[in-house]
């Protein structure tokens, strides 16, 4: 199985915990049960969430490419340069 990516992770847990609030300040619940029902419907929705965020796929042209090898580049030849004398006024 494949790790979560952090999209997933971020997304998913962003949606639990403003689930959570948005749940908890409309149903206005202060018992035990109402507050563990609503903390596991927003760890379901999280879940939804996270499971559904695209993942990246390598593209189909890359996967079934060969890996392209670099050729190695020739070194420069140094090149002697002749000493110029520049002519002197007279």
């Amino acid at each position: 199985m494949p790790r979560p990516t952090v999209a997933q992770l971020t997304y998913g847990s962003c949606t639990v915990i403003f689930s959570t609030l948005a749940m908890l300040l409309l149903s206005q619940t202060s018992s035990g049960p109402g507050v563990a029902v609503i903390a596991i419907a927003a760890l379901g929705l999280g879940l939804l969430v996270a499971m559904t965020v695209p993942v990246p796929r390598p593209s189909p042209a890359s996967a079934s490419a060969p890996p392209v090898r670099q050729q190695a580049q020739p070194e420069p030849v140094p090149v002697p340069v002749a000493s110029v004398r520049e002519p002197t006024a007279s």
